[in-house]
């Protein structure tokens, strides 16, 4: 992106001699002194608009988690512009960032023509925000369009320096999807790269802290001022391994500590209105269509889950696994997803979720022990939605989590090769959770499953192209993350064809 590849981050003087383009603010009566150190970012991009967010901190690392921020009402001017110049303008208001939210600004922009490339940004207290672009959909029958999406997942601020995601940015993504553990709730611990501040997030100000902290990384913002993003969560954003109502170890507080998780994770995520907690509960499962090409089914795995199966971890004959009534997803979202792949009639359907969904054995040899946190440990509810995705055109699951890359085929049995390919799953490794990694290939693993056709144990993530015709994933790769700038190179790339499920090599 020319703009905020340019001079978003740190205003350049082509941002700043657009200042006065921007309508007259009133001056609050104490001058806020630069309160865009978090950046900006959107989200959730539909044909006729976007949703833009920033946040207000002139001091973000305050332990109070409220950026130094007054305790008032302060007015934020937003604009959108065809052109990187803010010579056309599309679109202006005022929204309001409030104390009582951190001082975060949520935009849910419309009037916007689909498919097009726009610019934004905002205005407070006479400090101009860096810009960042954005990019609406395309129209519901346009068929004939390419989509580069980039896929990311777990970046843990204390194992590593966040450079994947400049790499990413550097690609050019239309969209960018974010898999879950987008922070992680851990106090510092030992020999860390860059030290975490803070104690383990339980209450508000912890989780805002923490939020705030990540959003200071220059990589992370040139991340997210450079395309839309559609994020859902994992386990991090709360607590590890979090099942519903269920904290990993006993807690009476943990249903206090989820509403305050998710209040900070909606503030600071690009997200619509729609996804407002409501105390304990916050509605994250959504489509974003792209047009006639690609329907994202974005899916929450913890929120509705039964508690994991014989104690969590990897598992060898575990039977409880097997049980219909244990689900992942929830009865509900289970309907809202078989119902959208079922009336679906875009060329793609794309599952943006959580944690493994094909069948991997982890235990070499005999017995077969599966991980009891990802789908393994929910088989029938697996099973009922791998059939949905053999309904469909071409499926594809999209998962995060395990800080690896893997590639697999998604098959309607396991126990025969032979058996039918419903889809493909493409897992991105982490950002830096797991620091540089290793070149271990991990071949007794691989040998007991064959429909794994790929494993990369380096941190980074995941470039897709999709055509009408084919998907194209690269696997993007980083030697380490325990120093900054590192280059980025691709491990390996896989082709799907349209009406031909399963992975190959290009």
């Amino acid at each position: 992106m020319r703009v905020s590849r340019r001079s978003a981050l740190l205003g350049g003087a082509a941002t700043l001699a657009l200042s006065t383009a921007l309508p007259a603010v009133a001056a609050p009566s104490r001058k806020l002194v630069d309160p865009f150190t978090l950046g900006v970012a959107s989200g959730d991009p539909t044909p006729d608009g976007v949703v833009l967010w920033t946040r207000l901190a002139v001091s973000p690392l305050n332990e109070d988690g409220l950026g130094g921020m007054p305790d008032r009402v302060v007015p934020v001017h937003w604009e959108v512009a065809e052109d990187e110049r803010f010579r056309r303008i599309a679109r202006r208001g005022v929204a309001h960032a409030r104390p009582e939210s951190a001082h975060t600004v949520h935009v849910e922009v419309g009037g916007l023509r689909a498919g097009r490339e726009y610019f934004y940004r905002f205005r407070t207290g006479g400090e101009l925000s860096p810009a960042g672009r954005t990019r609406t959909a395309p129209g519901p029958e346009v068929l004939r369009t390419e989509l580069t999406m980039c896929f990311a997942s777990c970046s843990h601020y204390g194992q590593g320096y966040f450079t994947a995601y400049r790499r990413l940015a550097e690609d050019h993504p239309d969209l960018i999807l974010h898999l879950g553990d987008y922070q992680y709730e851990y106090a510092a611990g030992a020999n860390e790269v860059r030290k975490v501040l803070g104690p383990e997030t339980r209450t508000l100000a912890n989780y805002r802290l923490r939020h705030a902290q990540y959003k200071t990384d220059p990589d992370l913002q040139l991340a997210h001022a450079t395309a839309p993003w559609a994020v859902i969560w994992d386990d991090h954003e709360t607590e590890n391994n979090w099942a519903d109502e269920v904290p990993e170890q006993p807690d009476p507080a943990f249903l206090a500590r989820r509403a305050a998780a998710f209040q900070a994770y909606y503030e600071n995520m690009p997200l619509r209105r729609t996804a407002k907690p409501n105390g304990i509960d916050l509605q994250l499962y959504r489509r974003i269509r792209w047009g006639g090409l690609a329907d994202f089914h974005m899916l929450d795995t913890r929120q509705y889950r039964s508690d994991q199966a014989c104690g969590d971890g990897v598992k060898a004959g575990c039977e409880a696994r097997l049980d219909p009534t244990r689900s992942i997803t929830g009865a509900d979202q289970e309907r809202w997803l078989l119902d959208g792949l079922h009336r679906s009639r875009a060329r793609w359907n794309v599952l943006g979720q959580q944690v493994f969904f094909a069948q991997i054995d982890l235990t070499p040899g005999t017995p077969e022990g599966f991980n009891m946190d990802a789908w393994d440990g929910y088989k029938v509810n697996r099973d009922k939605i791998a059939a949905g995705l053999g309904q469909t055109r071409n499926a594809v699951v999209l998962t995060g989590d395990v800080h690896r890359h893997w590639a697999a085929d998604i098959k309607a049995g396991y126990g025969d090769p032979t058996s039918k390919t419903v889809g493909v799953e493409l897992v991105t490794t982490s950002i830096t959770s797991g620091r540089d990694g290793n070149d271990d290939p991990n071949a007794a693993v691989l040998a007991e499953n064959p429909h794994v056709k790929f494993h990369k144990n380096r941190r980074g993530y995941v470039r897709t192209k999709f055509t009408a015709s084919e998907l194209r994933a690269d696997f993007r790769t980083l030697p380490y993350v325990t120093k900054p700038d590192a280059p980025a190179e691709t491990a390996a790339s896989f082709l799907v064809q349209d009406r031909e499920p399963g992975l190959h090599r290009a």
